[in-house]
Protein backbone atom coordinates (compact mmCIF):
# COMPACT_ATOMS: atom_id res chain seq x y z
CA UNK A 1 0.00 0.00 0.00
CA UNK A 2 1.26 3.20 -1.08
CA UNK A 3 2.05 5.41 1.80
CA UNK A 4 0.29 8.44 0.37
CA UNK A 5 -1.04 9.39 -2.97
CA UNK A 6 -0.67 12.56 -5.02
CA UNK A 7 -2.76 13.64 -8.06
CA UNK A 8 -0.82 15.82 -10.62
CA UNK A 9 -3.03 17.84 -12.68
CA UNK A 10 -0.73 17.01 -16.23
CA UNK A 11 0.47 14.22 -17.29
CA UNK A 12 4.14 14.46 -19.44
CA UNK A 13 7.77 14.39 -18.77
CA UNK A 14 7.36 16.27 -15.32
CA UNK A 15 4.55 13.82 -14.41
CA UNK A 16 6.59 10.46 -15.36
CA UNK A 17 9.81 11.48 -12.93
CA UNK A 18 7.37 12.59 -10.30
CA UNK A 19 5.84 9.59 -10.41
CA UNK A 20 9.61 7.58 -10.62
CA UNK A 21 10.96 9.69 -7.87
CA UNK A 22 7.94 8.65 -5.25
CA UNK A 23 8.31 5.12 -5.66
CA UNK A 24 11.39 4.68 -3.10
CA UNK A 25 9.24 7.00 -1.10
CA UNK A 26 5.82 4.34 -1.29
CA UNK A 27 4.36 7.57 -3.05
CA UNK A 28 1.77 6.97 -5.57
CA UNK A 29 0.93 9.56 -8.38
CA UNK A 30 -2.31 9.79 -10.30
CA UNK A 31 -2.00 11.82 -13.17
CA UNK A 32 -4.93 13.99 -14.94
CA UNK A 33 -3.87 14.41 -18.82
CA UNK A 34 -6.21 15.30 -22.31
CA UNK A 35 -3.73 13.88 -24.65
CA UNK A 36 -3.16 10.40 -25.67
CA UNK A 37 0.01 8.59 -24.74
CA UNK A 38 1.20 10.33 -22.03
CA UNK A 39 4.77 10.30 -21.08
CA UNK A 40 3.14 10.10 -16.97
CA UNK A 41 1.45 6.91 -18.26
CA UNK A 42 4.67 4.01 -18.05
CA UNK A 43 5.19 5.25 -14.37
CA UNK A 44 1.85 5.80 -13.24
CA UNK A 45 -2.23 5.74 -13.45
CA UNK A 46 -3.04 8.25 -15.76
CA UNK A 47 -6.91 9.68 -16.15
CA UNK A 48 -7.53 10.45 -19.51
CA UNK A 49 -10.27 13.36 -19.49
CA UNK A 50 -10.01 17.56 -19.82
CA UNK A 51 -8.44 18.67 -16.46
CA UNK A 52 -11.46 20.38 -15.67
CA UNK A 53 -13.65 17.01 -15.97
CA UNK A 54 -16.54 17.01 -13.09
CA UNK A 55 -15.78 13.16 -12.81
CA UNK A 56 -12.28 12.95 -13.30
CA UNK A 57 -11.71 15.90 -10.70
CA UNK A 58 -14.08 13.94 -8.27
CA UNK A 59 -12.04 11.07 -8.37
CA UNK A 60 -8.81 12.80 -7.86
CA UNK A 61 -10.38 14.32 -4.92
CA UNK A 62 -11.63 10.86 -3.53
CA UNK A 63 -8.52 9.30 -3.90
CA UNK A 64 -5.93 11.44 -3.27
CA UNK A 65 -4.16 13.04 -0.67
CA UNK A 66 -2.82 16.07 -2.14
CA UNK A 67 -3.41 17.59 -5.50
CA UNK A 68 -0.52 19.02 -7.32
CA UNK A 69 0.51 20.01 -11.11
CA UNK A 70 3.17 19.53 -13.78
CA UNK A 71 1.97 22.73 -15.70
CA UNK A 72 0.85 25.57 -14.84
CA UNK A 73 -1.46 26.03 -17.78
CA UNK A 74 -4.59 24.13 -16.21
CA UNK A 75 -7.79 25.86 -15.50
CA UNK A 76 -7.92 27.78 -12.41
CA UNK A 77 -11.16 26.93 -11.71
CA UNK A 78 -10.73 23.10 -11.20
CA UNK A 79 -8.15 23.66 -8.90
CA UNK A 80 -10.27 26.07 -6.79
CA UNK A 81 -12.66 22.93 -6.90
CA UNK A 82 -10.04 20.26 -5.61
CA UNK A 83 -9.31 22.81 -3.08
CA UNK A 84 -12.60 22.84 -1.09
CA UNK A 85 -12.09 18.95 -1.28
CA UNK A 86 -8.67 18.27 -1.01
CA UNK A 87 -5.20 20.14 -0.21
CA UNK A 88 -4.13 21.80 -3.31
CA UNK A 89 -0.16 22.58 -3.73
CA UNK A 90 0.59 25.08 -4.94
CA UNK A 91 -2.62 26.72 -4.32
CA UNK A 92 -4.99 27.98 -6.86
CA UNK A 93 -4.05 31.48 -6.32
CA UNK A 94 -0.34 30.74 -6.78
CA UNK A 95 -1.44 29.04 -10.14
CA UNK A 96 -4.10 32.05 -11.09
CA UNK A 97 -0.91 34.45 -10.83
CA UNK A 98 1.90 32.75 -12.40
CA UNK A 99 -0.38 31.36 -15.22
CA UNK A 100 -0.15 35.00 -16.69
CA UNK A 101 2.08 36.99 -17.51
CA UNK A 102 0.62 40.48 -16.08
CA UNK A 103 -0.24 39.57 -12.68
CA UNK A 104 3.39 37.73 -12.39
CA UNK A 105 5.36 41.25 -13.34
CA UNK A 106 3.22 43.33 -11.05
CA UNK A 107 4.03 40.76 -8.26
CA UNK A 108 7.97 41.60 -8.95
CA UNK A 109 7.30 45.60 -9.04
CA UNK A 110 5.31 44.88 -5.85
CA UNK A 111 8.05 43.08 -4.39
CA UNK A 112 10.71 45.76 -5.23
CA UNK A 113 12.35 42.89 -7.47
CA UNK A 114 14.05 44.48 -10.84
CA UNK A 115 12.48 43.19 -14.39
CA UNK A 116 12.83 44.28 -17.24
CA UNK A 117 11.27 47.34 -18.41
CA UNK A 118 6.89 46.01 -19.12
CA UNK A 119 3.67 47.40 -19.88
CA UNK A 120 0.31 46.82 -21.42
CA UNK A 121 0.20 47.33 -25.53
CA UNK A 122 -2.84 49.69 -24.61
CA UNK A 123 -0.32 52.17 -22.20
CA UNK A 124 2.21 52.60 -25.43
CA UNK A 125 2.42 54.53 -28.59
CA UNK A 126 5.09 52.12 -29.76
CA UNK A 127 7.45 49.43 -28.83
CA UNK A 128 10.65 50.36 -26.27
CA UNK A 129 13.78 51.52 -27.73
CA UNK A 130 16.10 48.84 -27.07
CA UNK A 131 13.58 46.75 -28.84
CA UNK A 132 10.61 44.73 -27.57
CA UNK A 133 8.98 41.85 -27.22
CA UNK A 134 5.84 41.31 -27.55
CA UNK A 135 4.23 37.87 -25.24
CA UNK A 136 0.64 36.03 -25.18
CA UNK A 137 0.14 36.73 -20.95
CA UNK A 138 -1.21 32.72 -20.70
CA UNK A 139 0.14 29.85 -22.72
CA UNK A 140 3.55 30.53 -24.12
CA UNK A 141 6.56 28.10 -23.27
CA UNK A 142 9.77 27.26 -25.30
CA UNK A 143 9.70 30.73 -27.70
CA UNK A 144 5.94 30.19 -28.52
CA UNK A 145 3.52 33.35 -28.49
CA UNK A 146 5.56 35.54 -28.61
CA UNK A 147 7.29 38.12 -31.43
CA UNK A 148 10.33 40.12 -31.32
CA UNK A 149 9.88 43.57 -32.74
CA UNK A 150 12.65 46.34 -34.17
CA UNK A 151 14.01 49.35 -31.75
CA UNK A 152 11.72 51.38 -34.40
CA UNK A 153 8.58 49.60 -34.08
CA UNK A 154 5.23 51.62 -33.92
CA UNK A 155 2.25 51.72 -32.67
CA UNK A 156 0.98 50.02 -35.88
CA UNK A 157 3.26 47.09 -36.07
CA UNK A 158 2.56 46.29 -32.09
CA UNK A 159 -1.11 46.80 -33.00
CA UNK A 160 -0.31 44.35 -35.66
CA UNK A 161 1.52 41.87 -33.61
CA UNK A 162 -0.88 41.91 -30.81
CA UNK A 163 -3.77 41.27 -32.76
CA UNK A 164 -1.87 37.96 -34.91
CA UNK A 165 -1.23 36.76 -31.04
CA UNK A 166 -4.79 37.05 -30.63
CA UNK A 167 -4.32 39.48 -28.15
CA UNK A 168 -3.95 39.44 -24.25
CA UNK A 169 -0.09 40.53 -24.34
CA UNK A 170 2.16 41.96 -22.07
CA UNK A 171 5.22 44.03 -24.04
CA UNK A 172 8.68 43.89 -22.80
CA UNK A 173 11.76 45.66 -23.68
CA UNK A 174 14.54 43.91 -24.80
CA UNK A 175 17.97 44.25 -21.73
CA UNK A 176 21.52 43.54 -23.42
CA UNK A 177 21.66 40.41 -20.87
CA UNK A 178 25.06 38.82 -20.46
CA UNK A 179 23.83 35.40 -19.63
CA UNK A 180 20.53 33.86 -18.60
CA UNK A 181 20.35 31.62 -14.80
CA UNK A 182 17.93 29.94 -12.88
CA UNK A 183 17.01 28.83 -9.54
CA UNK A 184 14.67 26.41 -8.28
CA UNK A 185 13.71 26.11 -5.12
CA UNK A 186 11.29 24.22 -2.47
CA UNK A 187 8.52 26.00 0.06
CA UNK A 188 7.52 23.57 2.72
CA UNK A 189 4.04 23.63 4.55
CA UNK A 190 6.03 24.70 7.32
CA UNK A 191 7.96 27.99 5.35
CA UNK A 192 10.88 26.77 5.08
CA UNK A 193 13.02 26.76 1.74
CA UNK A 194 15.45 24.75 0.26
CA UNK A 195 17.33 26.50 -2.45
CA UNK A 196 19.07 24.64 -5.14
CA UNK A 197 22.23 26.21 -6.56
CA UNK A 198 22.17 28.80 -9.36
CA UNK A 199 22.65 27.70 -12.46
CA UNK A 200 23.37 28.58 -16.20
CA UNK A 201 20.87 27.83 -19.39
CA UNK A 202 21.70 28.14 -22.59
CA UNK A 203 18.93 28.56 -24.94
CA UNK A 204 18.85 28.09 -29.08
CA UNK A 205 15.55 28.82 -30.67
CA UNK A 206 13.65 29.79 -27.51
CA UNK A 207 14.43 26.72 -26.05
CA UNK A 208 16.40 25.05 -23.27
CA UNK A 209 19.19 23.63 -24.69
CA UNK A 210 21.94 23.19 -21.57
CA UNK A 211 21.95 23.74 -18.10
CA UNK A 212 25.13 23.69 -16.07
CA UNK A 213 24.95 23.44 -12.19
CA UNK A 214 26.62 25.82 -10.60
CA UNK A 215 26.57 28.58 -13.08
CA UNK A 216 30.23 29.76 -14.02
CA UNK A 217 31.37 32.33 -11.45
CA UNK A 218 28.22 31.73 -9.15
CA UNK A 219 29.37 28.91 -7.05
CA UNK A 220 28.02 27.83 -3.76
CA UNK A 221 30.81 28.87 -1.81
CA UNK A 222 30.42 31.44 1.23
CA UNK A 223 32.86 34.06 -0.02
CA UNK A 224 34.15 34.28 -3.92
CA UNK A 225 32.95 35.38 -7.72
CA UNK A 226 29.31 35.98 -8.15
CA UNK A 227 28.52 35.24 -4.15
CA UNK A 228 26.64 38.10 -4.44
CA UNK A 229 24.24 36.64 -7.63
CA UNK A 230 23.93 33.83 -5.71
CA UNK A 231 22.63 36.03 -2.89
CA UNK A 232 20.52 37.70 -4.82
CA UNK A 233 18.73 34.82 -6.66
CA UNK A 234 18.21 33.32 -3.18
CA UNK A 235 16.95 36.39 -1.71
CA UNK A 236 14.35 37.22 -4.71
CA UNK A 237 12.78 33.35 -5.07
CA UNK A 238 12.62 33.02 -1.05
CA UNK A 239 10.16 36.48 -0.95
CA UNK A 240 8.39 35.43 -4.19
CA UNK A 241 7.60 32.05 -2.61
CA UNK A 242 6.58 33.42 0.94
CA UNK A 243 4.48 36.33 -0.71
CA UNK A 244 2.28 34.21 -2.40
CA UNK A 245 2.42 31.13 0.22
CA UNK A 246 4.09 29.14 -2.29
CA UNK A 247 4.56 25.30 -1.31
CA UNK A 248 6.47 23.05 -3.49
CA UNK A 249 8.86 23.45 -6.16
CA UNK A 250 9.07 26.46 -8.29
CA UNK A 251 11.61 27.66 -10.51
CA UNK A 252 12.45 31.39 -11.12
CA UNK A 253 14.45 32.07 -14.79
CA UNK A 254 16.88 35.43 -14.52
CA UNK A 255 18.63 37.79 -16.60
CA UNK A 256 22.04 38.83 -15.73
CA UNK A 257 22.66 42.22 -17.04
CA UNK A 258 26.05 43.92 -15.81
CA UNK A 259 26.41 41.95 -12.29
CA UNK A 260 22.56 42.31 -11.55
CA UNK A 261 19.65 40.04 -11.48
CA UNK A 262 16.83 40.84 -13.37
CA UNK A 263 13.31 38.37 -12.91
CA UNK A 264 12.23 37.01 -16.38
CA UNK A 265 9.41 34.51 -15.11
CA UNK A 266 8.48 32.06 -13.14
CA UNK A 267 7.18 28.33 -12.93
CA UNK A 268 5.22 27.16 -9.90
CA UNK A 269 6.59 23.82 -10.49
CA UNK A 270 9.48 21.38 -11.16
CA UNK A 271 11.52 22.81 -13.80
CA UNK A 272 13.60 22.10 -16.75
CA UNK A 273 16.59 23.70 -15.40
CA UNK A 274 16.17 21.49 -12.67
CA UNK A 275 16.30 18.47 -14.61
CA UNK A 276 20.53 17.84 -13.13
CA UNK A 277 19.37 17.41 -9.67
CA UNK A 278 17.99 13.82 -10.77
CA UNK A 279 21.83 12.46 -10.70
CA UNK A 280 23.73 15.97 -9.31
CA UNK A 281 22.44 16.36 -5.76
CA UNK A 282 21.48 14.95 -2.81
CA UNK A 283 17.67 15.60 -3.04
CA UNK A 284 16.32 15.89 -6.71
CA UNK A 285 13.89 18.45 -7.72
CA UNK A 286 11.33 15.52 -8.02
CA UNK A 287 11.58 14.18 -4.72
CA UNK A 288 11.51 17.81 -3.00
CA UNK A 289 8.47 18.73 -4.79
CA UNK A 290 6.73 15.73 -3.38
CA UNK A 291 8.30 15.63 0.35
CA UNK A 292 7.04 19.68 0.31
CA UNK A 293 3.37 19.14 -1.24
CA UNK A 294 2.86 16.01 1.48
CA UNK A 295 4.48 18.36 3.98
CA UNK A 296 7.24 16.03 4.78
CA UNK A 297 10.46 17.63 5.46
CA UNK A 298 12.64 18.33 2.96
CA UNK A 299 15.72 17.50 1.50
CA UNK A 300 19.30 18.81 1.14
CA UNK A 301 19.28 20.82 -2.25
CA UNK A 302 23.65 20.82 -2.42
CA UNK A 303 24.92 19.69 -5.64
CA UNK A 304 27.43 16.73 -5.21
CA UNK A 305 30.41 18.01 -7.50
CA UNK A 306 29.66 19.67 -10.62
CA UNK A 307 26.43 18.68 -13.12
CA UNK A 308 24.93 19.99 -16.50
CA UNK A 309 22.05 19.08 -18.29
CA UNK A 310 21.38 18.96 -21.92
CA UNK A 311 17.51 18.80 -23.74
CA UNK A 312 17.24 15.97 -26.34
CA UNK A 313 15.68 18.39 -29.02
CA UNK A 314 13.60 16.50 -31.99
CA UNK A 315 16.11 13.38 -32.77
CA UNK A 316 17.68 11.04 -30.23
CA UNK A 317 21.65 9.99 -29.77
CA UNK A 318 22.60 6.72 -29.79
CA UNK A 319 21.65 5.36 -26.39
CA UNK A 320 24.94 3.03 -25.85
CA UNK A 321 27.19 6.19 -27.31
CA UNK A 322 25.78 8.32 -24.95
CA UNK A 323 26.03 5.52 -21.79
CA UNK A 324 29.55 5.12 -22.52
CA UNK A 325 30.38 8.70 -21.76
CA UNK A 326 31.55 8.94 -17.56
CA UNK A 327 29.09 10.16 -15.77
CA UNK A 328 26.39 10.57 -18.37
CA UNK A 329 23.10 9.72 -17.20
CA UNK A 330 19.88 9.34 -20.28
CA UNK A 331 16.44 9.78 -19.60
CA UNK A 332 14.16 9.15 -22.65
CA UNK A 333 10.14 10.48 -22.16
CA UNK A 334 9.09 7.85 -24.70
CA UNK A 335 8.11 10.57 -27.01
CA UNK A 336 7.62 9.93 -31.14
CA UNK A 337 10.45 12.40 -32.80
CA UNK A 338 9.50 15.90 -34.25
CA UNK A 339 11.43 18.81 -34.45
CA UNK A 340 11.70 21.30 -32.19
CA UNK A 341 10.16 18.51 -29.39
CA UNK A 342 12.07 17.17 -26.04
CA UNK A 343 12.62 14.15 -26.17
CA UNK A 344 14.73 13.48 -23.00
CA UNK A 345 17.64 14.59 -22.11
CA UNK A 346 20.78 14.03 -20.22
CA UNK A 347 22.27 14.44 -17.42
CA UNK A 348 26.26 14.54 -16.76
CA UNK A 349 27.72 14.12 -13.39
CA UNK A 350 31.47 15.00 -12.53
CA UNK A 351 33.82 15.88 -10.02
CA UNK A 352 34.64 19.61 -10.86
CA UNK A 353 33.76 22.01 -13.52
CA UNK A 354 36.27 21.15 -16.32
CA UNK A 355 36.11 17.05 -16.16
CA UNK A 356 31.75 18.17 -16.31
CA UNK A 357 32.39 20.59 -19.05
CA UNK A 358 35.04 17.73 -20.97
CA UNK A 359 32.15 15.61 -20.79
CA UNK A 360 29.70 17.69 -21.62
CA UNK A 361 31.20 18.45 -25.10
CA UNK A 362 30.82 14.67 -25.65
CA UNK A 363 27.64 14.50 -25.12
CA UNK A 364 26.74 17.38 -27.63
CA UNK A 365 29.24 15.49 -29.90
CA UNK A 366 26.73 12.74 -29.88
CA UNK A 367 23.63 15.01 -30.36
CA UNK A 368 25.19 16.68 -32.89
CA UNK A 369 25.46 13.59 -34.99
CA UNK A 370 22.11 12.84 -34.61
CA UNK A 371 20.91 15.85 -35.17
CA UNK A 372 22.73 15.23 -38.62
CA UNK A 373 21.73 12.13 -39.80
Amino acid sequence: MPSATVGVLGGGQLGRMLALAGAPLGVACIGLEPAPDPPMAVAAEVLRAPYDDPGALAELADRCDVVTIEVEHVPVDALAWLADRVPVRPSPAVVAVTQDRWPEKQAFRRLGIDTAPFARPEDLSGGFGTGTIVKRRTGGFDGRGQVRLAADAGAARLAEVVAELGGGCVVEGVVPFERELSVVAARGVDGNVACYPLVENRHRDGILRETLAPAPEAGSAPTGPGRELVVGAFDMVTRFMHDLDHVGVLALELFEVGGRLLANEVAPRVHNSGHWTIEGAVTSQFEQHLRAVLGWPLGDPSSAGAAAMVNLIGTEPDPAAVLAVPGAHLHRYGKAPRPGRKLGHVTVVARDEPERDARLARVGALIAVSAST
